[in-house]
């Protein structure tokens, strides 16, 4: 009988390299029928794998789930069929929907739908502190790792909510994550409850989970949803932790997530290598190579050296045209210069207010005490492609730290309107796709 242990790292999340033991873990484990044999909360790694032992289960699949965040989700729109095409015009069809050099980007491949393939993108040294964590456990083999809330079941023509403590997982029909304080649940309700201006105005399902205390906790979140006038919230009890739902509805297949263990990352089968009749030929051919970089090293620092000049010369033609950039080296000029022309020219594709929100959401969320900082209103601009947050916080600083993120992230980010007041500061952020 196959089994699937699905396993979801709780915070604080410590560093797998240095104390792997510190990491604790909300798990369950499920059979071939997608009933659950065993679950645990707030248990370390050799707490599950002694379970584990105990049962005399081995070669258990390993789901691991990561906080929804760490993934952001693309749509790329590729004509080709073939598997080999599609994966070389990934990073091209996807570059301009993340906010970071696509070569430090991991890409996972989706399913294909009316939109186009929907692509799961995360920062590849992250991924593999990820890969790293779930790595290496008894009795377990990793098959794959998934963004948490893309697990959520999808509600036809609507959104699904899970309130999980601090934190609202949301997953739109097509598939769309999005993890985010739940503090902030009902400004996203009353912006996601205005329609657009082509828009036929009709109410938007809206399927709510959690458990009765954290709907007694969520009490006014949860009336802003029910008096945005627009929202049709229907809730669900859930009697466990959330990720029973994710692993029921996994399961279940009611929800389509992007396996993240592809490529690089790509979780081992455990056979026998078809490489292994040919090992004597592949050691003759190691030591070819060896002698043969022996005989070109020093052409190899020739030409770095000459590379390097290079460098230095195109980036002394940069500072003289743009002295006050400092965040620019040689390494992105080329795309920085790109993603100047293509603002001048007004040629750039729009940012949306989805994206805008979920980077403004996770640089919120990264702040150190972020409860110091609140939001008073969002509003977005479609025309402009502009988000913009009334926003409050008990210091300046705090204001420019979270400026200085979204800037860091790539995005145009601007903090206007300043008031001084004797509880804090507050003033109004401008977002938009830089």
């Amino acid at each position: 009988m196959s089994y699937r242990l699905y396993v979801r790292p709780i915070p604080p999340f410590a560093d797998a390299d240095q104390d792997p033991g510190a990491q604790m873990f909300n798990w369950v484990l499920h059979d071939a029928s997608g009933d659950a044999q065993a679950r645990g909360a707030g248990d370390s790694r050799e707490t599950i794998e002694h379970t584990l032992g105990q049962n005399a289960l081995d070669n258990v699949l390993l789901i691991g789930l990561i906080p929804g965040e760490e993934a952001i989700y693309c749509l790329a729109d590729i004509p080709a069929k073939q598997s080999r095409f599609i994966n070389q015009a990934l990073p091209y069809a996807v570059e301009e929907q993340i906010a970071q050099d696509i070569d430090s980007v991991h890409l996972a491949l989706g399913a294909h739908t009316d939109h186009g393939y929907r692509v799961a993108a995360i920062d590849r040294e992250r991924m593999g502190q990820w890969v790293n964590l779930f790595s290496g456990w008894e009795h377990v083999r990793l098959e794959a790792i998934f963004p948490d809330a893309s697990l959520l079941p999808r509600t036809e023509g609507g959104w699904s909510v899970c309130l999980d403590g601090e934190t609202a997982m949301m997953v739109s029909e097509r598939g769309e994550w999005l993890s985010m304080q739940s503090a902030n649940l009902g400004m996203f309700a009353h912006t996601l409850a205005a329609p657009s201006a082509e828009e036929v105005v009709a109410e938007i399902p809206v399927t709510l989970y959690g458990t009765a205390e954290e709907f007694d906790l969520q009490q006014s979140a949860i009336s802003e949803l029910n008096g945005s006038g627009r929202l049709a919230v229907r809730k669900e009890v859930l009697e466990l932790m959330p990720l029973e739902l994710l692993a029921y509805a996994h399961h279940h297949h009611l929800c389509e997530p992007v396996n993240l263990c592809q490529g690089m990352f790509s979780s081992k089968s455990g056979k026998a290598s078809p490489l292994k009749p040919w090992k004597p030929l592949i050691a003759v051919a190691a030591v070819w190579f060896v002698v043969q970089v022996a005989l070109n090293a020093g052409m190899g620092f020739y030409y770095q050296n000459q590379a390097e000049k290079l460098r230095n010369e195109a980036m002394a033609i940069y500072r003289d045209a743009f002295p006050n950039d400092r965040r620019t080296h040689a390494g992105n000029v080329r795309r920085v210069i790109e993603g100047q022309l293509r603002v001048a020219g007004a040629s750039g594709p729009e940012v949306d207010f989805i994206t805008l929100m979920k980077y403004t959401g996770q640089q919120y969320s990264r702040l150190p005490g972020s409860q110091g900082v609140n939001f008073n209103s969002v509003n977005y601009s479609r025309s402009r492609g502009e988000l913009v947050v009334d926003v409050r916080a008990d210091s300046y600083d705090r204001l420019s730290a979270l400026r200085n993120g979204l800037a860091n992230q790539g995005l145009e980010a601007q903090i206007g309107s300043v008031v001084n007041e004797a509880s804090g500061a507050r003033g109004r952020l401008t977002v938009s796709g830089g």
